[in-house]
């Protein structure tokens, strides 16, 4: 189903009569999103402008990673600040610029960062409110504002956690005021001595992969073993993929992305869905599983034939689900069981068998939770206990695993594009396209691209995380 409003805001014309006469008719700007696999230089030719950076320990990583992403940064302050960048800048030809925020660019930017890990209390929030006040007009269509900062955990005081805390709810804030020109606004909390996981994380924040990613909180850590990378072409090369409920969809678009990032997918589906899902499979030179994922013997079945075909596996996406939707006084108790064994129970049974020498040291498990989880439903006790269910699953695993460098998280999509949103009544559809701060529904491409990030050796820092794929839907946390 097409999107009326977004195909009219493509037409120029168009958004310049409604605009002329003052209807108030929200047009959404059209995401800018990648193309092919993970190009060597995502940020190619991109202005990123920097701030905040002073003597803190990000300058370092986030001048490495920009210079080999091929972005042009622009640095906010002395030269102490610049110092940083001029290594990496003669390695790579990508020299950054100094500048002071009354003589910024004419142009517009591709990126605002602005790096908030040394603020220590209420005032010096200031600086921020600075930075983004002389660049968020500046941000071009599709562009990209990212603030870093400390846990609230870790501070060293009442005063000091309120101002760390005070980052959260300004991006959120931003990201809806940016939101109309398809722009994106992410905080990055990092923990003391992450600072180079952080530098991938930034890398597809600040990339069009992340296009309907925003007002997110992302927490980027030292929990699971690992070496930190920034990223990389086909990073995903000699691994093993299983993904569940591959044959449409979000699973067929994860298979994809996936596959063109060197993964070997084994794409694994209904009985029922033979056709489909073999389909996806001969078309990414992939593996075909069918299986019931609620039958007794199927994770049994799934690690055997993962161990014996393939030697294991090192990425699990646990994808397949279903709505079964009433209120809760005419729920059936056979709607309750499928709709919470086939979300949770089975993704609980299916990882636990995979953990007994089947999921390689080092892998990847994402498991598909849903704004619904966080926000609920009505007429969806069922579905939202169970997507509730997988945020608490992985927050408890992930700490389990870390030894192994094995990281464990959870997207939560919001309204996508799907059959299963086509067949929503159109009032209710249009409502769950325009109540976010993107102001249009997302594609099942959005979901894979963030699976496929954290399934990447560049996501080592973001384990226990839910991940919100929603376009910075307004309902929910």
């Amino acid at each position: 189903m097409s999107d009326f409003l977004l195909q009219l805001g493509q037409n120029a014309q168009a958004r310049r009569v409604i605009k002329a006469l003052g209807l108030p008719v929200p047009i959404p700007q059209s995401l800018a999103r990648a193309r092919g696999p993970w190009e060597e230089r995502p940020l190619a030719d991109r202005t990123i402008v920097l701030g905040g950076l002073g003597t803190g320990r990000m300058a370092a990583p986030l001048a490495r990673m920009l210079a080999e992403a091929g972005a042009d940064p622009v640095v906010i302050g002395d030269g102490a600040a610049l110092a940083a960048f001029q290594a990496p800048g003669e390695a790579f030809g990508r020299p950054a610029r100094a500048a002071q925020l009354g003589e910024l660019p004419a142009d517009k930017v591709h990126g605002v960062v602005f790096d908030a890990s040394e603020l220590a209390e209420p005032a010096a929030l200031r600086a921020l409110y600075e930075h983004f006040h002389a660049l968020a007009p500046k941000l071009a269509a599709n562009g990209r504002a990212v603030v870093i900062g400390r846990p609230t955990a870790t501070a060293r005081g009442a005063v000091e956690a309120a101002t760390r805390a005070a980052l959260e709810g300004f991006v959120r804030s931003l990201a809806k005021e940016l939101g109309k020109r398809g722009a994106t606004a992410q905080l990055l909390v990092v923990d003391d001595g992450a600072e180079d996981r952080a530098a991938g994380v930034l890398r597809f924040v600040l990339s069009p992969r992340s296009a309907f990613v925003t007002a997110q909180p992302i927490h980027v850590s030292l929990t699971a073993a690992g070496k930190a990378v920034t990223g990389g072409v086909r990073s995903l090369e000699g691994k093993v993929a299983l993904v569940t409920g591959a044959a449409r969809g979000i699973g067929e678009a994860t298979a994809q992305l996936l596959s063109a990032e060197g993964a070997h997918v084994v794409c694994l589906d209904r009985p029922d869905d033979d056709a489909l899902v073999s389909k996806v499979a001969r078309d990414l030179g992939g593996s075909v599983l069918l299986v019931d994922i609620t039958a007794a013997d199927a994770p049994a079945k799934i690690a055997a034939e993962l161990k014996q075909r393939h030697g294991g596996v090192d990425i699990v996406v646990h994808n397949a689900g279903v709505t079964r939707d009433k209120t809760i006084g005419n729920m059936s108790a056979e709607q309750w069981e499928q709709a919470v064994d086939i979300n949770l129970g089975a993704v609980t049974r299916i990882t636990t068998a995979l953990l007994g020498g089947v999921l390689r040291d080092g892998g990847r498990i994402v498991c598909l939770s849903s704004v619904a989880g966080i926000a609920g439903n009505v007429g969806q006790t069922n579905y939202a206990a169970s997507k509730s269910g997988i945020i608490g699953y992985v927050e408890k695993l992930a700490p389990e695993l870390a030894p192994r460098g094995i990281t464990v998280n959870a997207i939560a999509p919001g309204f996508i594009e799907t059959r299963l949103t086509a067949a929503i009544p159109v009032m209710i559809r249009e409502a769950g396209r325009r109540l976010s701060a993107l102001g249009q529904g997302g594609l099942p491409q959005d979901v894979g691209e963030a699976i496929c990030f954290l399934s990447q050796p560049a996501a080592v820092g973001v384990t226990g995380n839910t991940l919100r794929v929603c376009g910075g839907a307004l309902i929910g946390a």
